[in-house]
Order: C-alpha cells, then sequence, then structure tokens
C-alpha cells in the first residue's frame, strides 16, 4: 500500500482511524471537554464532511464549498439524525475509498477542478495533491480527537494507540 494511502487508512503519520474511534460509546463521542469548541462527533463529523467533497471532487463532481465554516460542522439535527456508529462507518467507508484511490497509479496525477470559497478561483490540482490534502487534515482533526479523548480519560484505545 503506497504511503498516501497509508496516511489516510492506515498505520502511518499516526493510529490508524479505526483504532482512534474505537470503543467510544454512550454519551462520551458527545461529551464537550472544558475549553474545547468541539466534541469527538463534531470532529469527526466535519472530518467526514470534507473527506466525502475531496471524493466528489475526485470523481468529478463539483461539490461548492460551504459558504461558513460553520456548516461544516454538524448542526444538533444533523448530530440528532447520524448514531456516532454510523458516522464512524461513513467516514471509515469513505477513508478506504480515498485510500483505494490513493493506489490507482492511473488516475493519482489526474488533475480535477476542486472549487474554492465564494470570491476565490476555483483551484486546478492532481488527485494527488487532494488526497494530500484529505490526509493532512483528517491528520490535524484525528490528533484533536485523540486529545479528546485524553482529556475525557478514554486513551489509548484497546487496539493501541500513540501515548507519548
Amino acid at each position: 500500500m503506497p504511503e498516501l494511502a497509508l496516511c489516510i487508512n492506515g498505520d502511518s503519520a499516526y493510529t490508524p482511524p479505526s483504532h482512534i474511534l474505537e470503543n467510544l460509546t454512550g454519551e462520551l463521542p458527545h461529551r464537550r471537554a472544558p475549553g474545547a469548541p468541539h466534541t469527538i462527533y463534531a470532529e469527526l463529523w466535519h472530518a467526514a464532511f470534507w473527506q466525502q467533497i475531496t471524493l466528489d471532487w475526485v470523481s468529478g463532481t463539483e461539490t461548492p464549498c460551504p459558504e461558513t465554516a460553520a456548516l461544516g460542522f454538524p448542526s444538533a439535527g444533523q448530530t440528532e439524525a447520524e448514531p456516532f456508529p454510523d458516522l464512524c462507518r461513513r467516514f471509515l467507508e469513505g477513508a478506504a475509498q480515498a485510500a483505494a484511490i490513493a493506489d490507482e497509479e492511473t488516475l493519482i496525477e489526474q488533475p480535477i477542478r476542486c472549487p474554492s470559497p465564494a470570491g476565490k478561483p476555483t483551484r486546478i490540482m492532481t488527485v494527488r495533491e487532494q488526497l494530500e490534502s484529505l490526509a493532512a487534515h483528517n491528520g490535524y482533526h484525528f490528533g484533536r480527537i485523540v486529545l479528546l479523548r485524553q482529556i475525557l480519560g478514554s486513551w489509548p484505545p484497546p487496539s493501541g494507540g500513540f501515548t507519548w
């Protein structure tokens, strides 16, 4: 598996997403840590939201950027409509799809259109560049999820994770 695919869905620079998300049950994903702007649920929902936009762009669907940053996080209704296990499954399925694309040598260097926020020009980048951006974005938000788990006393997960 190429390093880019591992960065998206495997054991590379950080604990695999599937391990980071395991054993998060009950109200824990919805508990707000003191001083934290988002819950574990909201961080994961945000990552899944942007991951889907990346998958759309890679497939040729020019899904627009949200008009505000707040629209990239779940509303109360969206949180209520999608139980945490379903959100985990949706994220992990998307990550597997993105990792599979990273392994497609004929596709990875293809240029794609990536809409920008309103008032900024549409960017043209390769599939590889967009997947690199996705890997960095997911790594950032999964780092936040790990920190929230640590603060909430739920780290490391049963499958293990970096504890330093």
